[in-house]
């Protein structure tokens, strides 16, 4: 573990050896120089030390997941009562809960962008930012990734957006919204890389290397590099509680969504499973989550969030991204998306013709060009120096697919099921429900909850309105 500060003996060329000498290149021979360059790059900052060592006591592989570790499953029954509680009461708790799981980020992020903004080296760190290495655009991974990130901050393909659109009211203005969450995503995605790499920039400052030599991304980014930056500032218990709190509140809130989904879609499908028995359903869902988890909170734990990271949100993602596009602007058309979007909405997306040949031409090949390149530039997950073997990357493969499979399973087992031909089924189950929709004359009035049903308003007593009712 690093014990002195080395930055002044690597700003003049040289490196400090474990007992804190400043060596020079003229001072040793090759070889040893060679060996003390190869020992200083193997030594570990305390708050590396502190997280995989103490908090995670971290075995060597995936072959040794160990025993658990009780202040990680602690805390993750902990994460998982306040899911509980907070969705106990459906919709209704949890619209008030992201009032503050989505504000209270935000207000952390300008709180440390200030603090950030006074420290030294936060222009290199935004220099780096901001500096365009044109060459990584040539790189398949770099726009796998990219879109990755997309596909996980704006969530499509995860069912949350439509389970939560669920409880809009039929007109309600989605075209408005899209825009606003894409462009709110992506300003605030650039607006928290000024605090990130501000940090980054101080931290590189602080240790007399290159910011490039400092910046590590996922679990070394959060809970390493960031937590040893923080505690040279001063007062650092209180920058590290603000941002340790704002990562669990942009966790909770995404948690809040994921299992929304799911209980809403349990509970769509067992109806008998809503009112006095959501608790129950709810109850049950988390308990299974949380099992699930506990994979995760063992002394190997980290390989598997590793492994899961690496596999069961790429190409799943994608491939579902893919599925829904083409079904829905080649199967069951773009023009009547589009008309259904004008009765939602009164109005077609403008300009039209744009929306039309993006979603039907540019995307699908967009998303199937990022696939192929990300296939033929992949690489096998690792976490740090360690590899993982092919009996884990197999594993992994089996969990990237095994969401994606459900599309064709299940659209076989429609078509099984339904009369006629097998043209004839086809035509009948790509043909929306007569009651998709609810007729001029009636408004529908979103859940207040998960146990409750939707009520209906008929403003117009025809007899074509009341029999469709």
């Amino acid at each position: 573990c690093k014990q002195y500060n080395s930055r002044n003996c690597t700003l003049s060329g040289g490196l400090m050896n474990l007992t804190g000498v400043c060596i020079y290149p003229n001072m040793t021979t090759t070889e040893d120089w060679a060996v003390l360059n190869q020992s200083v790059t193997s030594l570990k900052s305390p708050a590396d030390e502190f997280f995989h060592n103490h908090v995670l006591d971290i075995t060597d592989g995936l072959h040794d997941i160990g025993g658990f570790q009780g202040n990680v499953v602690l805390s993750l029954l902990i994460a998982w009562i306040i899911v509980y509680f907070v969705l106990i009461k459906g919709v209704e708790t949890f619209g008030k809960a992201v009032y503050f799981t989505a504000i209270f980020p935000y207000l952390i992020l300008i709180v440390l962008l200030v603090r950030a903004a006074t420290l030294p080296g936060y222009m290199d760190g935004i220099q780096f930012y901001l500096t365009p290495q044109w060459e990584k655009l040539r790189s398949p991974t770099v726009w796998g990734d990219a879109a990755i990130q997309i596909f996980f901050s704006l969530s499509p393909c995860w069912g949350g957006l439509i389970t939560l659109a669920s409880y809009n009211k039929f007109s309600n203005n989605c075209y408005r919204d899209a825009f606003i969450v894409s462009v709110g995503n992506c300003l605030t995605s650039f607006f928290a890389g000024f605090v990130i790499f501000g940090i980054i920039g101080f931290m590189a400052h602080e240790l007399g290397l290159p910011v490039d030599k400092v910046a590590v991304q996922g679990a070394g980014l959060a809970f390493v590099a960031y937590p040893e930056a923080v505690a040279r500032l001063p007062l650092s218990p209180v920058w590290s509680f603000l941002f340790f709190a704002m990562l669990l509140t942009l966790g909770l809130g995404t948690q809040f969504t994921i299992l929304t989904t799911i209980i809403t879609t349990i509970t769509d499908d067992f109806p008998a499973l809503r009112g006095k028995n959501f608790k129950w359903a709810l109850l049950v869902s988390c308990f299974v989550m949380f099992g699930v988890g506990l994979s995760m909170a063992t002394k190997g734990g980290m390989y598997v969030l590793q492994m899961m990271d690496s596999y069961s949100s790429t190409f799943s993602a994608l491939m579902v991204g893919m599925a829904e596009v083409m079904v829905v602007t080649w199967v069951y058309g773009v023009d009547n998306f589009l008309n259904d979007i004008k009765i939602m909405l009164g109005f077609y997306p403008y300009p039209r013709i744009l929306w039309k040949i993006i979603w039907q031409y540019l995307m699908p090949l967009v998303v199937l060009t990022i696939l192929v390149f990300t296939w033929i530039d992949l690489k096998p997950a690792s976490y740090g120096d360690y590899e993982f073997p092919a009996w884990a990357n197999g594993v992994g493969w089996l969990l990237s697919f095994s969401s994606v499979i459900l599309i064709p399973a299940v659209a076989v087992y429609k078509i099984i099921r339904e009369k006629g031909t097998f043209v004839e089924r086809v035509k009948k189950l790509i043909k929306p429900l007569p009651e998709w929709a609810p007729p001029p004359e009636v408004s529908i009035r979103p859940n207040d909850s998960f146990g409750a049903k939707p009520l209906l308003k008929v403003t117009s007593f025809d007899e074509d309105t009341v029999n469709r009712v």
